[in-house]
């Protein structure tokens, strides 16, 4: 098989392997900017992708609305599902169908209407007297205050819990709370936000006007006494659950002498055969590499060394060079208002970045050590058995179980494991420049 066709095969493997894990990009239609407004009289037949800094919806939206901002305000119509990521989501406005959203707070207005579900997830709820949810609420966050009316059931799982609106469905709040005496608001301390966000005391506050069609669960360290005729079912106190959290720390038994020497083996055991599959791979695909590395190797032995300290300090450099580059690029078209350029700078840049790392990641941990065992076992190989000098496998064996030995040394270790380092990586220095120099001649 020719050096071509290995490669070949190589390479369609990978891209066999890459179109496989890599799903398919689809495409939507959606709108970009620092602040997005859909206006009164204006609107959409379909669904609506924004990702914006702020939105506020007049119009009316007769798809679902998928939007990902720091402040979000629905004051119009959205017929379908809203999915909102944001730091404030402010309803006043009808949403047809379910919310979904995960934001510092989200309040619902006097005339919100929620045409089916609400779950949400973050540090504040709010539900304003005369705003409807057609279906449940489903809520996990700091603090929870239902003014307004809720079709199903209600579930909140907060430290911090305030019912005075009505709820037809059943109820169920499970209060977190870190000891019995807590009793400061947990938004006391909360991020300075652009809505008004409510002091809901901690633990469980349902009004007198309340009303609760079906039961009743909570959590409380004592018996509630609830107002008359709140509860139209049961209810049920649930005891709050807590973790002793005095830890006894136990001294892990070490290992003994056996057990030390076990594990040394099997790392050692697992170093020699990666090294030995991944130096087949390479003489498999490069057949001349490991040899011409090699020769630079035992040829120039003391300046392979010095010029890996180059190659070393090299790698830092051009990691420098291609951040830096990247950065400028990216700022002066992003100067020229050439937004889509500047990205694809950027992702560039850090593939770039990445391919670098990862190159001499693998080329310091196998690639050095391989060429350095190759050149010993045929040093070695050389006085005890000259018929297997120029063998495939051999020299690779012979040289990968000897250095791998001395690598796993104690103590001495990992300066055996630089020196190999920078001899390889100065042995494939020297071998690149010359075949530069020589395609350069060339042409």
């Amino acid at each position: 098989m020719s050096h071509k066709t290995k490669l070949f095969s190589a390479f369609a493997i990978f891209m066999l392997v890459a179109l496989a894990i890599v799903p398919t990009a689809s495409a939507f239609e959606g709108r970009e900017g620092d602040r997005i407004v859909i206006e009164a009289d204006e609107v959409i037949e379909d669904d609506l992708y924004v990702g914006a800094e702020s939105l506020v919806v007049d119009g009316v939206i007769k798809g679902d609305l998928y939007v990902g901002a720091q402040t979000v305000i629905i004051n119009g119509t959205v017929e379908g599902d809203l999915v909102a990521f944001a730091q404030s989501v402010t309803i006043n406005g009808t949403v047809g169908d379910d919310i979904r959203s995960g934001a510092a707070a989200i309040q619902l207005g006097p005339e919100a209407k929620i045409g089916d579900d609400l779950l949400f997830g973050g540090a504040s709820l709010e539900a304003k007297s005369g705003s409807l949810v057609g279906g449940d609420i489903l809520v996990g966050s700091a603090q929870v205050l239902v003014a307004g009316d809720t079709e199903g059931d209600l579930i909140a799982g907060t430290a911090a819990f305030e019912l005075s609106g009505g709820v037809n469905g059943n109820v169920k709040a499970y209060v977190d709370i870190s000891n019995k005496d807590q009793g400061m608001s947990p938004m006391s301390f909360g991020p300075s936000m652009n809505i008004s966000i409510p002091s809901v005391t901690s633990g469980i506050t349902i009004a007198k006007d309340a009303s609760i069609g079906g039961d009743l669960s909570y959590t409380s360290f004592d018996e509630i006494v609830f107002p008359t005729g709140v509860v139209a079912g049961e209810t049920l106190r649930v005891e709050p659950e807590f973790d002793n959290y005095n830890y006894e720390y136990e001294r892990p038994t070490p290992p003994t002498p056996a057990q030390l020497v076990g594990f040394w083996a099997l790392n050692l055991l697992r170093t020699i055969i990666t090294l030995i599959a991944i130096g087949l791979l390479l003489g498999w695909l490069f057949p001349n590499f490991l040899h011409g590395a090699g020769h630079k190797l035992q040829t120039q032995t003391w300046p392979s060394l010095g010029w890996g300290v180059v190659a070393y300090a090299a790698f830092y450099f051009a990691l420098l060079v291609i951040f830096t580059a990247m950065v400028m690029g990216a700022v002066i078209l992003g100067f020229l208002s050439l937004g889509g350029l500047s990205g694809t700078i950027i992702i560039l840049g850090l593939l770039a970045l990445f391919t670098l790392i990862v190159g001499f990641i693998l080329t310091v941990a196998y690639g050095t050590k391989i060429i350095v065992s190759v050149l010993g076992g045929k040093l070695i190989l050389a006085r005890v058995q000259p018929d297997l000098v120029n063998h495939k496998v051999w020299p690779l064996v012979v040289g990968v179980v000897i250095l791998a030995t001395i690598m796993s040394v104690p103590f001495a270790g990992w300066m055996i494991k630089l020196i190999v380092a920078l001899f390889g990586l100065g042995a494939l220095w020297i071998l690149g420049r010359e075949q530069f120099s020589r395609e350069s001649v060339v042409q």
